[in-house]
Formats: structure tokens, sequence, C-alpha cells
């Protein structure tokens, strides 16, 4: 009987611990299941790619995150094939001098039906399938060869760019530190998908080239582009269908009374639809910048009023109401800079009641400043005259006298001016320049930042080349007087207008503009001298 029952005991304990043992390896084993589970669940959101400034496997990773179904691919931008003949060219070994190059047996011509040789195809360009071709593809350009880190250019043709690939886009080439040029031809931009790269191509450091070409956008907000924050130095966009509407916006991006785009060096706006408002309202930014120095307007609807605008824009012009109020709160400002600068917390009674005195003596100061300057006006010519050189004579003082034959306040206004100019590297301002008094009007020296205007394929005749002779010449004298201000239009191009090349106006443009042209070559006389 003892026996059995320890039996039964020894089988009860075995049954004890094998149940403990199969919870235990169960506990073991639920976590690795349920890692395993997550893992297969389809519908956990993977956590977000972070860009490691390698395009290549940027670009791959983030189009899989996003679930696109085709990935375009990135490749290095196709290149012409060198001849085998200038590859093969380099410096023979001294041991390989002695001996004789074996010459390659000629490979056999290959023969037509009538037995003539077959002309073999060019070497300089390699072919592919008419599909393959046409396959959206990434073309970039690299630094160094096969380090997908140096990405320098990017090329995007024939493909549309929709939202999601942008948005791709933005991840990768803010991380890119040596990409600096972009160059996206017809990919469908819209609205959004260009306010988006407006947005984020500021952060690109190193971008300075943005060609946009062949994009029609409806909403045409291309001034996006050209922001506060932008770095962009040369933009083009050709073929985009701007009208008067996106040239209206572009000029005010360009420059008004109050700020001025100073990052622009290249516009080219070819291949439009900009008409003569249009072309007026970029003449108007160009009134104002000083940092644009190529702009192309080839193949537009821009007619006389156009050309004479820009023609006004780049000789001289007379300043608007806006204008004179900027350019005299500048002269102020400049006069006696800590004229805005007031207290803002007082201690005691004390210092209140003197800051009290102190206005109301301002202010009797102000009316005997009122009283000469009513003076003025009784014995010059019109109240603008008068208040500018109230204006000058608050700020500068005694002047030294530099033409008798002027009136007063045009002489005590350029003055002004002129001592107002800030040093020769520092950028001037255009509302700060010598000012002449005529007809009622303050009139400043216009641009000669631009050198390089292209007017070909327009609606321009006569009259409005005369406009532009005019200004030529007027160009010529200032910069013959003094360089400070630029040099002028170097390049003036005007082919194929209303005007035909054998007329008097295009032959003295011509005379005024190629002794300036820097690709100018003149002719060599028979003593081997240039004329």
């Amino acid at each position: 009987m003892e026996g059995s029952l320890w039996n039964k005991t020894n089988v009860v304990q075995k049954v004890r611990m094998g149940k403990r043992v199969e919870k235990a390896l169960s506990k073991e084993k639920n976590p690795s299941s349920a890692t395993h589970q997550e893992e297969d669940n389809p519908n956990k959101t993977p956590e977000p790619y972070k860009c490691i400034g390698n395009f290549l496997t940027d670009f791959t990773e983030l189009c899989k995150q996003n679930g696109m179904a085709v990935i375009p691919p990135v490749m290095t931008r196709p290149k012409p094939p060198v001849p085998q003949s200038n590859a093969a060219e380099g410096k023979p070994d001294k041991k390989e001098k002695n001996k004789q190059p074996v010459p390659e047996p000629e490979p056999e011509p290959e023969l037509n039906e009538d037995g003539e040789p077959i002309e073999p195809p060019p070497k300089t360009y390699s072919t592919k399938d008419k599909f393959e071709y046409f396959k959206p593809t990434v073309q970039v350009e690299l630094d160094n060869h096969d380090k997908w880190d140096t990405v320098s250019e990017v090329f995007i043709r024939g493909w549309k760019i929709d939202v999601p690939m942008m948005d791709v886009f933005q991840q990768c080439w803010t991380t890119l530190d040596k990409l600096h040029s972009l160059n996206l031809w017809n990919t469908g931009l819209t609205e959004e998908t260009l306010h988006m790269l407006s947005s984020f191509l500021p952060q690109c450091m190193n971008i300075r080239n943005v060609v946009l070409d062949g994009n029609p956008v409806k909403e045409e907000n291309w001034w996006e582009l050209l922001g506060e924050e932008s770095l962009i130095q040369n933009l083009s966009l050709r073929h985009c269908k701007i009208t008067d509407k996106g040239a209206a916006s572009l000029g005010r991006t360009l420059g008004t009374a109050k700020m001025a785009n100073n990052k622009l060096v290249s516009l080219n706006l070819t291949g439009n639809l900009i008409g003569d408002p249009g072309a007026e309202s970029i003449a108007a930014g160009l009134r104002m910048n000083r940092t644009l120095m190529s702009l192309a307007l080839t193949s537009n609807n821009i007619g006389n009023k156009g050309a004479k605008k820009i023609a006004e824009a780049l000789s001289r012009f007379p300043l608007s109401h806006d204008e004179v109020v900027e350019r005299r709160r500048l002269v102020s400002d400049r006069g006696s800079p800590d004229r805005n600068k007031s207290d803002t917390k007082v201690k005691d009674s004390k210092e209140d009641t003197k800051t009290v005195k102190k206005e109301k003596e301002d202010t009797r100061a102000g009316t005997k400043r009122e009283d000469m300057i009513i003076e003025e006006e009784e014995d010059e010519e019109g109240d603008m005259r008068a208040s500018v050189a109230a204006d000058a004579t608050k700020t500068i003082g005694k002047t030294k006298d530099k033409k008798k034959d002027k009136g007063k306040s045009s002489h005590q206004e350029s003055e002004s001016s002129d001592s107002l100019h800030m040093d020769a590297h520092d950028f001037i301002n255009p509302l700060l320049e010598v000012a002449d008094y005529m007809d009622g009007q303050l009139w400043v020296a216009g641009n000669r930042m631009l050198i390089n205007l292209n007017l070909s394929r327009n609606q321009i005749d006569e009259e409005g080349m005369s406009a532009l002779l005019k200004a030529m010449q007027y160009q010529t004298t200032l910069t013959l007087d003094s360089r400070s201000g630029g040099t002028g239009l170097m390049r003036l191009l005007v082919n194929r207008n209303l005007v035909t090349q054998d007329s008097d106006v295009i032959r003295k443009l011509n005379e005024n503009m190629l002794p300036k042209d820097p690709f100018y070559k003149p002719p060599v006389t028979p003593e081997g001298e240039a004329a």
C-alpha cells in the first residue's frame, strides 16, 4: 500500500511540473509571436524615412514608403560617347616604345543587295528603343563619379511632377549640399506644386540656377520664386504662356519704391504672351532694381508703348508720388538716424515733465521751419520744389555750390543726394541718386546695371526703336561722365521686329552698340590693324 501511494504522489508532482514547464514555454513563445504578428500587420504605419544625403537611396526609399506604383530610375545624364581614338591616347610606356604596334585587321564592310558597301553609323551617339527613351527618369550630374551624395544638377524632362513626387523631392533636395541647378522642362507644374517648390527652394542653400521652361501655370504665381528669401540668381521661364498678369507680379518682385530683389542676375521670359502692359510692369521693376544684368523678352507681343517704358527705365525717369515720399524718408533717416528712437519707460514724474517740455520746444521749432518752408514756396516754383529743399536743409545743412544756373531747391536736392551716397562697395538705393527738377517733377538716372537686353521678334516699329536709341545715347553720356552707376547696356538685340535692318534707326543703334558689345570683333584692315 505504501508503495502504491508513493507512486501516485510522484505522478501528481510530475504532472504539476509539466504544466509549469508548458506555461513557462508559452510565456517565452508569446512575445516572439506577438512581434511576428506586428511585422506581418500591413496596417501598421512604418517609421518615417530620414534622408542620409545619398540621392539614389533617399529617392528610392521615399518612393517606396509613399507606395508609388512606378518609381522613375535615377541615372547620370547621358553624354556623347568619346571616340576610341581619343580615349586610347596617352603617354606610352618606355617598354612599349620599342615595340612596333600590331595592325588590327579591318572588319569586312557590310554589303547591300547590289553588292555596294553599307556606310556604318556614326559613333558620336548611341541609339535606344523609343519606349525606353521616353520612359520617365531622373537624370543627374555628379561632381564625383559613383558618389550619389555629390549631385550638382538635376534634369527632369517630359513627365508630370505631382504633389507626392514634389514632396519626395523636397525631402531629398534639401539634404544635397552640392546641388546648384534644377532643370524641370515640361513637367506639368500646377499652382500647388509651384508653391511647394517656391517654399522649400530657400532651404537648398546652394541652388542658384532654376529652369522651368514649358510649364504653363494658369494662376501664374511665378512671383513666389522671387520672394524675400529667394536665393535664385538665374531663372528661365521660357514658353510658360505668361501673360500681362504674370508679368505684372514679376515686375513687382523685381523692384518697388520700398523693396527690390537683390539676388536675381538673369531672367529669361522668351516665348510668352507678354504685351505692352506686361512690358510696362517689368520696366517699372527695372526702375528700382540694381542687380539684374540680363533680361530676355524675345518672341513676345511687345509694341511701342512697352519699348518706350523700357527705354525710359534705362535712361532717366520722373519719380512717382510714392517714390518721392520714400526718397524723403530715406533722406531724413540718413540725415538723423536717431529721429525715430524714443524712450518707452519713464522712471518718475520729473523725467516725464522734461520730455513734455522738450516736445513743446520741438513743436515750436517745427512751426518755425514750416514758416521757412512757406517763405520758400513763395519764392520758388511749386510745392514740390520747396518741400524737397526743406528736407535737404534738415539733413544736410550747409553745402557747397556746384552749379549757379540751377534753382535753389534743385541745387540743394542734388547736393543732398550726393552726400547721402554710400561707399562704392555698398548697394546704392536708386532713390538716393542725383535728381534734377524739371517740369514740376524730380528726374533721376535710370538703370545702368542691366548689360544684356533681348527684344527680338516683337512688334516694335521705328517709334519704339527711336526711344531705345535715345536711351542708349543718354547712357553713353552718363558712362563717359562717371562709371560708378554701372556701364549701361552692352548688348541690345532687336532683330525681326517691324523695322527693316537697313533703316536709319537700326543703323544708328548698331553704330552705338557695336563698340560696347564684348563679343564684337572690329574688322581688320589690310595693314593688319583693327579698324
